[in-house]
């Protein structure tokens, strides 16, 4: 017993020397794409097994920037992690190989190095090894026997056996019975490595001498330290029961899917004892089943049925072993072996993880750009675990298969963050099993901004309008404009664009509010200076780089009635007055003068209005109210004074009005040989030389007279043949009159084209104002005579007129 003791610890630790060699050789020969370690079960968590950097010629600095992580492959536990400051491959749970592979005779753990950027992927498979950390263990600790005294020497009892959670050498190795007369110990390997222990008469019982027997029946393993495990045998010595309890079969196999209901019967053991009686009774019972096995079946003990009473579960146990015994009344009993193979049903979905994921994602990203990865696991087994994954047709990514169960996301189009900010994938995946099972996922991915939009302007162009003599800083305007983009990218600023207006910079006539983009008047504007002008006003982001846009901005400046009418004509210039002589035999609506004025306004502000404020005979002459011309009234009698004196006041149509006067001197003559009436009017020597002039101008005039008449009848006849004109006549007035920036245009301005004013001045016209008007119309009055006076004797003559005309100028 010795010798085949040590020969038997000489051969396992042959076959541990092999084994660790076959490991080695193993680990190096896939060092290049898996790896694979040998670690003993029960390690201290922290504790080493490899460094897998220097296995896969990894560098420690790409496992933290790839980030390199630990995924399992199928299990829902880890057991180990990787350290990416090292790069070793520690222990962080318990490795407890008897819970994870029970009696299998190779226990691997396998799990993936995952690496990123690119993907890569290494499978690690960890082997398990067994230590001695289980003793034997008997089913039963006390094995009865009930023997008659008439079995004969060399009879065989099967005992139960020992049951070791540990494998090879560290199972059961041997028994020991205690040493006595009538017993000895036989244990027998079956081919599939079960020893089966018997209990052999060596010497014939004598109930009469010993009635019982109790034996110590002790199991050793091969571990070191070595374990043990002890039961007691008692044997009761009865008459004879010469026939043990025989199974059908010796060994019993049943398929069994999983989940299947409870009460469901997997098989049933029976067996036949050719005693009669009490001798022949059997009854079966589990041999040593495990906790887990005892709650999932139970067994009936009389018909021997075997019964579902807990989950059956494939992805846990795919094969399960049962030991039944069969026991007859008197003790003796047999075994047999019940193997159940459980199928797989598809009752497992798919699992999705989200290993990792770039979000937010920037919106400027090209297509096929890879957002994160995806892994699939199925618990299930073949056709039931293969996976197919999908997502929503409405989203501009797409899943691509990439290693074993991984996918990929990636964008299939380019992104815009103003039309879609963020996506809600909702990733399908379903097996190929019957009837399909499928899980989902919602990834929520964010869009990241980036400055890819210009400001855009609410309108095309902006119009603001403003009135003269503003106060400056007043709010001309606001423009607006939109940036769809976020945050600062979104932020706008407005500026002005440098340019020139009227040959002075843009800023001096206006300022925008960089936040606002209310505009506002830096001076005050003249109407007459300068009526509209367009400045661009820019706007701009705070993107970086910057993106701007701009827009135009009319600026018009509203007129405001702040000028006077100016009179041209009677003339304002000088001290003289102007007279118009009147014949005496001039008719009603006879066509005497005309006052002309104008405003440097415009619109109705330059709409201007003629009032006789004051005459000397107010029912003798009349003026047009828009056209200034001044007319008689009635006829002129012989009582009316030769000196009429005319105050003519000018009003625009402005708020308030403004205004402005005139002094029009009209004579009563019909011709120059009356004119010496007003020799009574006393005047100062300063006008003596004037007075001089004028009666030589009188006598000039006189000598061309006849000419004079002859010459405006041959006109007057000619012009006689033409189509009238709309008015009475036209008033010519010499350019000197119109200031230079009057514009005279038809039927809008202040002066009507219509009437063309002639003056016909004497010899000393330089020196004097006298003009007489000449019309086309036949009641025009002629003016055939030129007096030359000095503003005092007229003042002398118009003595009713209270005001001088440069007073009312």
């Amino acid at each position: 017993m010795v010798s085949r003791h040590l020969f038997g610890n000489i051969y396992g630790g042959f076959v541990m020397h092999f084994y660790c060699f076959v490991l080695l050789f193993l680990r190096l020969h896939l060092a290049s794409g898996d790896v694979s370690y040998s670690v003993a079960e029960e390690m201290k968590r922290g504790s080493v097994i490899g460094n897998i950097a220097q296995d896969l010629g990894v560098g420690t600095r790409k496992l933290s920037s790839r980030n390199a992580r630990i995924d399992t492959d199928g299990n829902e536990k880890r057991y180990c992690d990787i350290d990416s400051k090292t790069g070793d491959l520690v222990v962080v749970d318990r490795i407890d190989r008897e819970g994870l592979c029970g009696k299998k005779a190779s226990c691997v753990l396998k799990e993936e190095l995952v690496l990123e950027n690119p993907l890569e992927l290494h499978r690690i498979n960890i082997h398990v090894q067994d230590v001695n950390d289980n003793a034997p263990q008997f089913s039963e600790d006390f094995i009865a026997f009930e023997i008659t005294e008439s079995a004969v020497k060399g009879a065989r009892f099967p005992l139960t056996q020992a049951h070791d959670a540990d494998i090879g050498s560290n199972s059961v190795q041997r028994y020991v019975l205690q040493n006595n007369e009538h017993f000895n110990i036989n244990v027998d390997i079956e081919g599939t490595g079960l020893k089966n222990c018997e209990l052999i008469l060596v010497k014939e019982l004598d109930r009469e001498q010993d009635k019982e027997l109790k034996l110590l029946l002790t199991a050793l393993d091969g571990g070191s330290p070595q374990r043990s495990g002890t039961a007691v045998i008692h044997v009761t010595v009865l008459d004879a029961n010469d026939n043990a309890p025989v199974f059908s079969q010796a060994v019993y196999k049943s398929s069994l899917p999983e989940n299947s209901p409870l009460a469901t019967v997997v098989v049933t053991v029976t067996a036949a004892d050719a005693d009669e009686g009490p001798n022949g009774d059997i009854t079966y019972n589990f041999d040593h089943a495990s906790v887990e096995h005892g709650s999932l079946f139970t067994l009936d003990h009389k018909t021997g049925e075997i019964r579902v009473t807990g989950a059956i579960d494939y992805e846990t146990e795919t094969l399960i072993e049962l030991r039944v015994r069969a026991k007859d009344g008197p003790g003796l009993t047999s075994y047999t072996t019940v193997i159940i193979d459980i199928t797989d049903v598809n009752d497992n979905a798919p699992v999705i993880s989200l290993k990792s994921l770039t979000n937010p994602i920037a919106e400027n990203v090209s297509p096929g750009t890879e957002v994160g990865i995806i892994n699939v696991q199925d618990r299930d087994s073949e056709k039931n675990r293969q996976v197919r994954c999908s997502i929503q047709p409405n989203v501009p990514f797409k899943l691509v298969p990439s290693i074993k169960n991984y996918y990929s996301l990636v964008s299939t189009a380019p992104l815009d963050r103003e039309l879609v900010s963020e996506y809600n994938i909702t990733i399908v995946a379903t097996d190929e099993g019957s009837p399909p099972l499928s899980s989902s996922k919602t990834v929520h991915l964010s869009v990241a901004d980036v400055n890819d939009n210009p400001p855009v302007f609410e309108e095309q162009s902006y119009s603001a309008y403003v009135t003269e003599n503003n106060k400056p800083g007043s709010t001309l305007c606001s423009v607006t404009a939109r940036d769809p983009d976020w945050r600062q990218n979104g932020t706008v600023i407005y500026s002005l664009l440098a340019a020139e207006v009227n040959g002075a910079p843009v800023s001096s006539y206006l300022s925008v509010n960089g936040d606002t983009g209310v505009i506002h008047t830096v001076r005050s504007f003249d109407y007459e200076h300068f009526r509209s002008f367009k400045v661009h006003v820019v706007a701009r982001d705070n993107g970086s780089p910057p993106l701007s846009s701009n827009v135009s901005a009319s600026v018009f400046v509203a007129d405001v009635n702040d000028n006077s009418p100016q009179i041209l004509y009677p003339s304002p210039e000088g001290n003289s007055f102007m007279t118009e002589l009147v014949p005496k035999a001039a008719h009603g609506g006879s066509l005497v003068s005309k006052v002309i004025a104008v405003d440097a306004d415009s619109g109705q502000n330059a709409w201007l209005s003629y009032h006789i404020v004051k005459s000397t005979d107010p029912g003798l002459f009349t003026i047009g109210l828009h056209s200034g011309e001044i007319r008689t009234q009635r006829d002129i009698s012989e009582s009316d004074s030769m000196k009429q004196n005319l105050i003519v006041a000018v009003k625009d149509n402005g708020q308030p009005s403004l205004s402005a006067t005139c002094t029009m001197y009209l004579l009563i003559s019909d011709n120059l040989a009356e004119v010496p009436e007003l020799k009574d009017i006393s005047y100062d020597e300063n006008n003596s030389k004037l007075t001089f002039y004028l009666i030589i101008a009188l006598v000039c005039v006189s000598t061309f007279f006849l000419t004079f008449i002859i010459i405006i009848l041959g006109v007057r006849f000619c012009r006689r043949r033409k189509p009238r004109l709309l008015f009475d006549g036209a008033v010519a007035i010499p350019s000197a009159y119109l200031p230079p920036n009057y514009a005279e245009v038809d039927g809008t301005g202040t002066l009507r084209s219509a009437y063309n004013y002639d003056a016909y001045l004497t010899t000393g016209s330089r020196t004097s104002d006298f003009k007489f008007v000449s019309s086309y119309n036949d009641n025009t009055l002629p003016a055939d005579q030129t007096l030359r006076k000095s503003p005092s004797d007229f003042a002398e003559a118009f003595g009713g007129c209270d005001e001088s005309p440069e007073d009312l100028l």
